[in-house]
């Protein structure tokens, strides 16, 4: 047993701390300035204690009249962002879990060729391939619409080399028990397979939600309507209107509401997320 030096752990806690305090200080930061009028903010020093106005910013925030560089509502700008991140995240899961189980489970021509192919698409990320993307979904009259946002982002190689490396430890003895019972391959996949890979799903499940709703670039060049604004969109569109001109207050307000939906997703989903991670039981 290694003995633990009491300065060691005191030394590691403080370096802990202040890790913390650098990562959470804009934050609190962003917090109060919602709190505060546009004019507090802007006074020197400014302010680092809750303010009064915290219900009115919201408000205005949430339902804006049009004075946050957009004819569109905060409100309306999350409802996008929530469809596009839950489109792209269910759509990756259940492509990534067949494209898996078709690799693993089924004999068919250049099978690892198909394999690698999919595996070899990690080097090209959506900046790169984003030129021939655009094209292809401006010609089928995508823009401004749901299917443009989340269909060119659906496909990832990551999720189906994760799920095929977990149906390779799936015990033969399984698909044998499953083959003598009469269960055809659609079923051993939903009734074994499926629940099986729960905490994978739900590990991933976080990651791609976060990675939807996180979309910044593609929808940049995706929505010319401002009524397909995602919320990260919206921000950069507030502070179009130069420094004197922002409305500094409903600013941070609108960031700190953008980061509600992800950190509600890990907290409520971090005992499955974790599990998911480094469970190794099979």
């Amino acid at each position: 047993m290694v003995d633990r030096s009491r300065w060691l752990t005191v030394l590691s806690h403080t370096v802990m701390l202040l890790g913390v305090l650098v990562v959470a200080f804009p934050l609190y930061l962003a917090l109060i300035a919602s709190t505060h009028t546009a004019d507090a903010i802007v006074q020197v020093p400014m302010p680092l204690l809750p303010g009064s106005n915290m219900w009115e910013t919201y408000k205005a925030a949430l339902f804006g009249d049009g004075k946050l560089g957009s004819n569109t509502t905060v409100a309306h700008m999350m409802w996008v962002s929530f469809v596009t991140a839950m489109v792209i995240t269910v759509g990756k899961i259940a492509i990534s879990l067949l494209s898996a189980f078709a690799i693993v489970y089924f004999r068919f021509p250049f099978k690892m060729f198909f394999f690698w192919a999919i595996f070899v698409t990690l080097m090209l990320p959506v900046e790169v391939r984003i030129l021939p993307t655009y094209k292809v979904v401006a010609d089928l009259g995508m823009i401004n619409t749901y299917a443009g946002l989340t269909l060119p982002l659906i496909a990832s190689a990551t999720a189906t080399f994760l799920f095929r490396q977990f149906f390779l430890t799936v015990p033969d003895e399984l698909v044998e028990a499953a083959r003598m019972d009469g269960a055809g391959p659609m079923r051993f996949f939903k009734d074994i397979l499926l629940p099986l890979s729960k905490t994978s799903i739900a590990a991933l499940f976080v990651i791609q939600f976060i990675y939807g709703w996180n979309q910044y670039l593609w929808p940049l060049l995706m929505t010319t309507s401002e009524d397909m604004y995602p919320v990260v969109i919206g921000i950069k569109r507030m502070l179009a209107g130069g420094e004197a001109a922002n409305d500094w207050n409903i600013v941070m307000a609108t960031a700190i509401l953008a980061m509600l939906p992800p950190a509600l997703v890990v907290i409520l989903m971090q005992k499955w997320f974790v599990k998911g991670l480094v469970d190794t039981e099979k």
